[in-house]
């Protein structure tokens, strides 16, 4: 048997025995058609987990499918009683009506037989590869060499649903930028599953694509499905390659076979008036993993204090204002003005598409800016900069551990948000961003053409009451780095509230080195 394609039939699996064009459980009244050959069946309505051969129950102690569900039988009718579409691959029912067939499918762009085998009464055949390929079919009596039928995967006019069902705003962003290519390809009706509060940024700059939920799934029966992930530990079944190579958001491009897989953000709406006067600039420095944050202790409190040296205001639009895990927490950067909390995303973009620039980590916010086409810094050392768009401001220190996520031999361990495969426990963990410096992320903004340096003397610039628009941090004294904070607690006993030094990384320093 072909390695790229499975066969189920009785034989092979217990719940075989209830797999036939009529599944176990039909629905009620179902609707009936005549269908062309000697053998009519009736339509089932019935709908299931992508991986699921029909009448076939999913298995409990198995985690649920993140994905809507499809037709637990094939939609489109080929002769005496066969069923097949492209759903999660090509499908191929067989009626219980007595009689074998010979099956073969191709990959009519590469000219290669993927599969081509006898089959039995009531076998359900289905290709291991998940990802688009443009099908031929080919089905034969038994012992015949004259086709009973014969099917090109054409999409024309066709519907076809692509899921991007998870709740992240950067994987969503990120694929769904291939999405209206593959529409415009194939010149078919697009349906897009999509989390609800993400795809309300984009309804209405793409009208022709129908979005829906992945419950709403349900009532749909597509020609073919595709299904947007990062399929982990090697998997080249449900992708073509390995994302690790190509990046977050091109393995969209080759899961839908696009030929074009540049880096092209999608539409946003960037119509709303401007809400500040003054010049400012937007930071996002959460994120779901440890291994994201830029993790140098003095990083953000620098930066923060250069751009209000330079009379920026400097808005924090994280969703969290605190966050973290276990004993490890990471807060709103010293200095900055509060603007987090859990607001849709139209509003973030209304905020950041009159910023001077957008300072960020490899994290949800810094797509959502790419979309609002102002210049991003993103600061990572964890993925390789081939993992994002493209930035002229991408910052990494290649001097150091570093790009970990793209490495193929290590595995991202979604339960652990400290991981740091190489050197977790060590004194070298997170260093990757531990030991990129403010100085490098200052140099970098300095090169944006938008950056619009103080006319002031750095003296005078520090006397501006940009601060007061923060109550938390009005009545603090400014410092510039671990020496003058110490300075300041042993002379003055300086008022700034404890959280705030938390903040600036400077609890568990001595002498601006970690303690052991």
């Amino acid at each position: 048997m072909d390695s790229s394609s499975i066969i189920v039939t009785p034989q092979a699996q217990d719940f075989a025995k209830d797999i036939s064009v009529k599944p176990a459980a039909e629905p009620q009244n179902a609707p009936n058609i005549t269908q062309k050959g000697p053998d009519p069946q009736p339509i089932s309505q019935a709908t299931g987990a992508p991986d699921l051969a029909p009448g076939q129950k999913p298995d409990p102690k198995k985690q649920p499918s993140i994905y809507g569900e499809i037709p637990q039988i094939p939609v489109l009718d080929a002769v005496e009683g066969i069923k097949f579409d492209f759903n999660h691959g090509i499908r191929i029912l067989f009626p219980q009506n007595g009689k074998n067939y010979h099956v073969t499918f191709t990959d009519i762009d590469t000219g290669i037989i993927l599969y081509s085998a006898d089959t039995v009464p009531g076998a359900f055949i289905t290709s291991v590869k998940k990802f688009f390929i443009r099908f031929r079919l080919i089905i034969h009596d038994k012992g015949n060499d004259t086709p009973i039928f014969t099917h090109d995967y054409d999409a024309t006019g066709k519907e076809v649903m692509i899921q991007l069902p998870v709740g992240t705003i950067g994987d969503s962003i990120g694929w769904f930028s291939y999405v209206e290519r593959f529409q415009q390809k194939h010149k078919c009706k697009l349906v897009c599953v999509m989390t609800p509060w993400i795809a309300d940024i984009f309804k209405k700059q793409y009208p022709n694509i129908t979005f829906i939920t992945t419950e709403e799934t349900k009532t749909h029966r597509p020609y073919a499905s595709y299904y947007m992930g990062l399929f982990f530990r090697g998997d080249v079944d449900n992708q073509p390659i390995d994302f690790r190579y190509i990046g977050l958001h091109r393995t969209a491009g080759y899961i839908l076979g696009l030929e074009d897989t540049s880096d092209i953000p999608p539409r946003v709406d960037l119509s709303a008036p401007r809400k500040i006067k003054e010049k400012y600039v937007c930071i996002a420095a959460q994120s779901s993993s440890q291994a994201k944050y830029w993790n140098n202790p003095f990083g953000w409190i620098t930066l923060v204090q250069f751009l209000k040296d330079n009379g920026y205001r400097v808005l924090c639009i994280d969703k969290e204002k605190v966050h973290g895990i276990g004993l490890n927490w990471n807060y709103i950067p010293y200095g900055t003005e509060d603007f987090t909390g859990d607001i849709p995303l139209q509003e973030r973009i209304n905020l950041i598409k009159d910023a001077d620039f957008f300072v960020g980590l490899s994290s949800g916010l810094s797509w959502l800016a790419w979309c609002c086409k102002v210049p991003v810094v993103m600061i990572s050392g964890f993925t390789h900069p081939t993992n994002e768009f493209a930035t002229p401001y991408r910052i990494i220190n290649y001097h150091t551990c570093h790009s970990c996520w793209n490495d193929m031999r290590e595995n991202f361990d979604h339960y652990d948000f400290l991981w740091c495969p190489r050197h977790k426990g060590t004194d070298r963990h997170f260093e990757c961003t531990r030991l990129i410096s403010a100085e490098q992320v200052i140099n970098t903004i300095k090169k944006i053409p938008t950056f619009r340096p103080s006319e002031k003397p750095k003296d005078a610039a520090a006397k501006d009451d940009a601060t007061a628009r923060d109550p938390g941090i009005k009545n603090s004294q400014k410092i510039d780095s671990y020496s003058e904070w110490k300075d300041k607690q042993s002379s003055t006993k300086s008022q700034i509230p404890p959280e705030k030094i938390l903040a600036a990384g400077l609890i568990g320093m001595k002498d601006g080195k970690h303690k052991k």
